[in-house]
C-alpha cells in the first residue's frame, strides 16, 4: 500500500506519543502506509490487535479501518491507517491519566472482588479498571480525585467482549453521545435500556466453586434432551415464569 503524505505538524504531533502499543501501531504506518490485526498478532504479539489501534485512537491520533486480505490471500481481515489529518484531538495527546495503585482496593471496596459484567467472583490480579463509558467516547475526566462511579471493575474476558461491541457500536463510530452510553448494559449492566443500540438483553452466568454441580446437572441434562444448554435454561426460566402467573 502506498504511504500517505504527513503534514509536518501531523507528524511532530505523531512523534510526541509515548503508549508502547499506541507507538508500534504508528511506526509500522509510517513506514509501511498501514497495518494490519495479522500483523499485530503474529509480528508483534497482540492478540486483542484491535486494542493497540484503540490506544492510538485515545491518543488523539484518527485511524481509518480498511479491509484487506489476510497474507495467505484466503480472508479478509481489519486493517488500519491514519485517517483525516484535520481530526486530531490535541485534547488526549497525553493519553489516559494514571491511576494510583490504591485505586483498584478502593473499586474493590465499593463493588465486591468481581466482574461487574459476569459477577464472576475473582483475585484482585485478576480483575481490570475500565471506564464504564469508554474513553473514546468521555476521555478523563479533568477533577483531581477519580470518581469511582465512573469506573469498573472486568475480568479480561468481559473486558474483551466489551470492547469488540462498543467499538462495531454507531454511536462509537459516529454519534459519540454520552447519553447513549449511559444506557447500554456495557457502562451499567445494573441498569440498561440497550447493547450496543440494540434492542437486546443480556444476563452472564457464571456457576463457581459449590455451584459447579448444579451446571454439571443442568448440562447433562439438556443434552438428553437434545438442546444447546442456553436455550434449555431459558426454556426453564420460562416455565417457572408461566408457573407464578
Amino acid at each position: 500500500m502506498s504511504k500517505q503524505k504527513i503534514p509536518k505538524k501531523f507528524k511532530e504531533i505523531l512523534d510526541s506519543i509515548t503508549n508502547k502499543r499506541a507507538r508500534i501501531v504508528i511506526d509500522h504506518i509510517l513506514k509501511h502506509g498501514q497495518i494490519t490485526t495479522e500483523e499485530l498478532e503474529k509480528d508483534y504479539g497482540y492478540n486483542h490487535a484491535p486494542r493497540a489501534a484503540r490506544d492510538v485512537r485515545e491518543a488523539g491520533i484518527p485511524l481509518e479501518t480498511v479491509r484487506v486480505k489476510s497474507k495467505d490471500g484466503k480472508r479478509n481481515i481489519a486493517g488500519y491507517k491514519f485517517g483525516d489529518f484535520n481530526t486530531v484531538r490535541k485534547d488526549r495527546i497525553k493519553g489516559r491519566i494514571g491511576w494510583p495503585k490504591k485505586f483498584k482496593v478502593t473499586l474493590i471496596d465499593r463493588y465486591g472482588q468481581k466482574c461487574l459484567i459476569s459477577n464472576a467472583e475473582l483475585e484482585g490480579r485478576a480483575l481490570q479498571i475500565d471506564h464504564r463509558i469508554p474513553y473514546e467516547i468521555t476521555g478523563d475526566s479533568k477533577e483531581k480525585d477519580l470518581n469511582v462511579e465512573d469506573f469498573m471493575l472486568l475480568s479480561g474476558t468481559s473486558n474483551r467482549a466489551k470492547s469488540w461491541s462498543c467499538e462495531h457500536c454507531q454511536n462509537w463510530l459516529k454519534k459519540k453521545d454520552i447519553e447513549i452510553c449511559k444506557s447500554c448494559y456495557w457502562a451499567y449492566p445494573e441498569n440498561y435500556a440497550h447493547i450496543a443500540m440494540n434492542e437486546i438483553r443480556r444476563m452472564d452466568l457464571i456457576w463457581q466453586k459449590s455451584e459447579i454441580e448444579e451446571y454439571e446437572a443442568l448440562k447433562e441434562e439438556s443434552n438428553e434432551v437434545g438442546e444447546p444448554l442456553p436455550k434449555y435454561v431459558k426454556e426453564i426460566l420460562r416455565k417457572s415464569l408461566k408457573k407464578k402467573k
